[in-house]
């Protein structure tokens, strides 16, 4: 049984220690906070004497991101995940399209909702339909989808502004965090084809019923004796001798195993080991806003809406439409804001959208900046992500940053978890499968 050092307990470790683990390797998982999940992780509600626990930002998943899915079912929470088929777009006002898949089967599958979405007209969904239809067609053929914006591409297919506004930026912009004329169009072809094309219920929406941090939280790592995880653990130093790593520095001791994987993120690798030759300089991040609001009554009795040309992009509802989260995906404009600032302008254009948030009392509020929350998957980057073999035979890496086929996502995470374990078994002389592929 090879021995493994995990560093960093986000996603892409977990699903690395995990899936070694389950292979019959003694894993030792290192992480610096006190919870598991990372970027995808909850804490108590600061300054609040309830417990109550809240995620740092609405995470959800689709049914095309297969490999997180196999990560929950390894880890035996899938059914703790539940599936929304509607998407509700609200437009100021408060007028509601719902869309869903019909009867017809994929890719046609929406055809019947489109149709009746009411914040479009019938020039811009003929227009979505031709570029759809494009899509589909180039995603294999064109080259070049890396080097150019999907705002390039939308333009090059006369995209009407509402239909870029409307349609087009609420969805890609939310899957991807970035906005359009900073996101690589290969990543926008990625979601529309796996998320809302390739199959009829890949869009559908999953969102987990109990806080993040619950999830993943050590009581379900019991069943996996030979996984070892420890929180408030910061590997300060990664050892390297003679071309290979011999150890990895904590604050208390060094900890030495066969095979070393690295989960950190691309701002903390460089001060853990400064000897690899990786360029970092290509990476910038994008962040996400989270605003969590409590209600003296209910105020909506939807599940989750997005809302049309404001600023809040998302709003889920977590429980009985007293609690809401709202999200802001790409949120430069609210880094810069204060606290007030930001629910200030929350309220005023939530109150656009659900109506009875005029006659609610706001009984508190979190704001949560996740300025790092993704990196930004501008053109050009793809081919600079460092794949999870490296040039030193017994480390590899892992993080959504490195090369793992999706943009910067939980699937993209675990993806990567996946493709440094299957390099870690090899290197360690037993060869294992752990990713899987696409839908389609």
């Amino acid at each position: 049984m090879a021995r493994v050092l995990v560093l960093g307990g986000g996603l892409a470790g977990l699903s690395s220690a995990l899936a070694l683990g389950q292979s019959g390797h003694q894993v030792t998982l290192l992480e610096s906070r006190p919870f598991p999940g990372g970027r995808a992780s909850s804490y108590p509600l600061p300054a609040d004497d309830s417990g109550e626990l809240i995620d740092n930002c609405q995470h959800i998943l689709l049914k095309c991101c297969v490999n997180l899915i196999d990560f929950y079912h390894r880890l035996g929470v899938l059914d703790r995940i539940r599936f929304h088929t509607g998407f509700y777009f609200i437009e100021p006002g408060g007028r509601i399209s719902v869309f869903r898949r019909g009867v017809l089967p994929a890719p046609l599958h929406f055809s019947e909702s489109f149709a009746s979405l009411r914040f479009l007209n019938l020039r811009d969904k003929l227009g979505i339909a031709r570029a759809l239809l494009a899509l589909r067609r180039e995603r294999h053929t064109r080259p070049g989808l890396d080097e150019i914006t999907m705002l390039d591409w939308l333009r090059e297919k006369r995209q009407s502004p509402r239909a870029i506004q409307r349609f087009w930026r609420q969805i890609l912009v939310s899957a991807i965090n970035e906005e359009l004329d900073r996101m690589a169009a290969s990543h926008g072809f990625q979601v529309c084809w796996l998320g809302f094309l390739a199959a009829a219920d890949s869009y559908e929406m999953g969102i987990p019923d109990l806080p993040l941090s619950e999830l993943y939280a050590p009581a379900r790592w019991q069943p996996f004796p030979t996984i070892d995880l420890r929180f408030r653990h910061s590997a300060r130093r990664i050892v390297f001798e003679h071309g290979r790593v011999a150890g990895v520095q904590t604050d208390s001791d060094t900890l030495t195993a066969d095979h070393y994987i690295s989960a950190l993120p691309f701002h903390v690798l460089p001060a853990v080991a400064p000897e690899l030759t990786l360029d970092y300089s290509p990476f910038e991040h994008s962040p996400i806003t989270g605003i969590h609001l409590w209600f003296d009554r209910p105020v909506t009795i939807l599940p989750h809406a997005t809302f049309l040309d404001r600023t809040i992009q998302w709003m889920y509802n977590k429980r009985g439409g007293r609690y809401l989260t709202l999200v802001v995906s790409a949120s430069r404009s609210l880094v810069a804001m204060s606290r007030q600032q930001v629910l200030d302008l929350a309220l005023r254009e939530l109150a656009e959208f659900l109506p009875a948030v005029r006659q609610a009392t706001l009984e508190k509020a979190h704001v949560v900046k996740e300025v790092r929350a993704t990196f930004s998957a501008r053109p050009g980057l793809e081919e600079l992500r460092p794949i999870q073999q490296t040039a030193v035979p017994n480390f590899s890496l892992a993080g959504d940053w490195t090369r793992s086929g999706w943009p910067s996502t939980m699937e993209g995470a675990v993806r990567s978890g996946y493709l440094a374990a299957e390099h870690a078994a090899a290197a360690l002389g037993a060869p294992a499968r752990f990713l899987l592929p696409d839908i389609a």
